[in-house]
C-alpha cells in the first residue's frame, strides 16, 4: 500500500475536524476524495502533506510512518501537489514554471522536463510562453507538469475542477486519467463527484469530517444516497 490513513482524529484547537478517517492508495490507483463544503476534504488533504498532524492515528508512506514528519520529507519521500486554483507564477514562462517542481533536486530538472514534455507535448511548443497568457486547460497541464518534475509516487489533486468552465473540467480529468495510465497513483480531492468517479478505481466520501461511503468507483456512482446528494438524481 502507497498511502494508508489509519484511524485518523483531527483537530483545529478544540474543533474535532476528522473522526477515526482510514482511506488508502495503493500504487498505480486512482482514488478520489468526495465531500461538500466543510466535509473535512481540505484537512484530510493537509493531514496527508503534514501541513497539520493528527492527535490520533497515524499516516503510512511508501512503508513507513511519516505521521511526524514534515511536509518537506513526505515531498522528498515521493509526495506532490497540484494545489486548488493551480497557482502558477503567472509572470513566470512555462518552462520557468516546471523548473520550479525540480527545487528539492535540481539535478532531476532535466529528466523531469523531458518526462512532461513527452506527457503533454503542447507544453514544450509553448515552453518559452508566460504561464499567465495560456488558457484554463493549458495552465491545468503545467500545474500537474510542475508536480510531476521530481517524479514522485503519488500525485495529490486538490480541487482540480475548481475555477473551471464544463467543457475544461473534461478536459482536466482527461488529463489526469493521462497521468494515471502513465502510472503514477492519483488521489483527487473534489466535490465534483460525477467525473471524479468517471476516472477513478475507487472512492471515499467525507460528511462532517467522516468516511460514510468507500467503494469501488462504479458502484459509488450507482449508489442511491450519493446520486441524490453529488449527482443531481
Amino acid at each position: 500500500m502507497l498511502l494508508r490513513l489509519e484511524a485518523v482524529d483531527t483537530y483545529y484547537g478544540l474543533i474535532h475536524i476528522l473522526q477515526q478517517v482510514s482511506l488508502e492508495v495503493d500504487e498505480g490507483e486512482l482514488v478520489c476524495l468526495l465531500g461538500g463544503n466543510a466535509s473535512g476534504k481540505s484537512t484530510t488533504l493537509k493531514t496527508i502533506l503534514g501541513l497539520v498532524r493528527p492527535r490520533k492515528g497515524k499516516v503510512l508512506f511508501a512503508g513507513e510512518d511519516v505521521t511526524n514528519r514534515p511536509t518537506n520529507y513526505r515531498i522528498a519521500k515521493g509526495m506532490a501537489i497540484v494545489p486548488e486554483n493551480r497557482r502558477l507564477f503567472a509572470p513566470m514562462t512555462v518552462q520557468e514554471n516546471l523548473e520550479m517542481g525540480a527545487y528539492l533536486n535540481h539535478g532531476e530538472a532535466k529528466r523531469g522536463l523531458g518526462r512532461v514534455y513527452e506527457l503533454f507535448p503542447l507544453l514544450r511548443e509553448r515552453r518559452r510562453q508566460l504561464a499567465g497568457t495560456l488558457s484554463g486547460g493549458e495552465q491545468q497541464m503545467v500545474a500537474i507538469g510542475r508536480a510531476l518534475m521530481s517524479g514522485p509516487k503519488l500525485l495529490l489533486m486538490d480541487e482540480p475542477s475548481m475555477g473551471l468552465a464544463p467543457i475544461l473540467v473534461e478536459r482536466s480529468f482527461d488529463i489526469i486519467k493521462q497521468v494515471h495510465e502513465a502510472g503514477v497513483a492519483v488521489l483527487v480531492v473534489e466535490q465534483n463527484a460525477n467525473v471524479s468517479l468517471s476516472i477513478a478505481d475507487r472512492g471515499y466520501v467525507l460528511s462532517t469530517g467522516r468516511v460514510v461511503l468507500a467503494d469501488e468507483a462504479a458502484a459509488l456512482l450507482q449508489h442511491e444516497d450519493l446520486r441524490k446528494a453529488y449527482l443531481g438524481r
